[in-house]
């Protein structure tokens, strides 16, 4: 195995069951994100280095200092590139983070959803200010204080509002009229069925009309409406989503390539087949073969 792969068995990570949190600090010529396929906690780090991250489908060039969004449900590894990485880390679950008062949760932010990077540069100045926010989690995690956990929620928080304050705008989705909320709300109405967590669940939307049903507009309109925001027809839209899924469970499940193609709504593997040749080239077979 290179030794440049970190296992996940490498991390102190004992009590993050129990407690449901976990904060460390990176200084390791072993690289501080794990390989791993899909977990129940979150991931934050604030490091330093140069790393080639493979996010789903993906491969993302790292060099310098950036935070990283790791999410439970979307496979990644990374392999380092320099002598060592340096810097802070953060584990926690998703009932840990959510606050009672607060609808909703953090997963549906941009930073942890699959259409957005998960990586994002930081210079000098951010990097001080995130440096103290993760070095006062660390602090907190080492005392007696009957409601650090609370403290420890809220600096996360900080640390992801932070990053959304560094996104540039065009990262995120916005809508001036009613063609752009409508492309809007079938970009997150698509996003939404993913990741497939069970096999036995096929995917409910995955036609046009589907999503036009859904969101009460006639196909008609809904296909203007993301053809002239986003420049790609709705079918290649959902054909781009359902492929990327794809990959990532030939990628990283144990799953056969029936459960695979009937958990992505088709009826028998030979129309999965022929689906992922027409939009990859390759068929899932040789693809998965050429993963490993």
């Amino acid at each position: 195995m290179n030794d440049k792969v970190a296992q996940l068995a490498d991390y102190p990570i004992g009590d993050l069951q129990l407690r449901g949190f976990k904060a460390y600090e990176v200084e390791t010529k072993i690289h501080p994100i794990p390989h791993y396929g899909r977990r129940d906690f979150y991931k934050v780090c604030l490091i330093t280095g140069h790393t080639t991250l493979n996010y789903a489908d993906r491969s993302i060039d790292i060099d310098g200092t950036f935070l990283f969004f790791g999410n439970p449900h979307i496979p990644y590894s990374s392999l380092i590139q320099s002598d060592a990485m340096t810097g802070y880390a953060c584990l926690f679950t998703e009932e840990f983070l959510k606050l009672n008062d607060r609808p909703g949760s953090h997963h549906e932010s941009p930073l942890f959803k699959l259409a957005s990077s998960p990586v994002i540069s930081v210079d000098p100045k951010q990097t001080d200010f995130l440096i103290t926010i993760f070095k006062k989690i660390l602090d907190e995690n080492s005392t007696e204080y009957t409601h650090k956990d609370d403290l420890v929620r809220t600096y996360l928080h900080l640390i992801i509002q932070e990053a959304l304050k560094m996104t540039p705008p065009d990262h995120l989705i916005r809508y001036k009229n009613a063609a752009s909320r409508i492309a809007f709300l079938f970009l997150e109405l698509l996003e939404r069925q993913f990741p497939i967590e069970n096999a036995q669940e096929p995917l409910k939307l995955r036609t046009a009309l589907d999503f036009a049903e859904q969101l009460n507009v006639h196909v008609n309109y809904l296909n203007r409406s993301v053809k002239e925001i986003t420049g790609k027809p709705t079918t290649a839209h959902i054909a781009d989503r359902i492929t990327t899924e794809a990959k990532a469970l030939l990628q990283h499940s144990d799953w056969t390539i029936s459960e695979i193609a009937y958990s992505l709504g088709f009826e028998y593997p030979t129309y999965f087949n022929k689906y992922f040749k027409k939009n990859t080239g390759a068929i899932p077979k040789s693809f998965r073969l050429g993963s490993t």
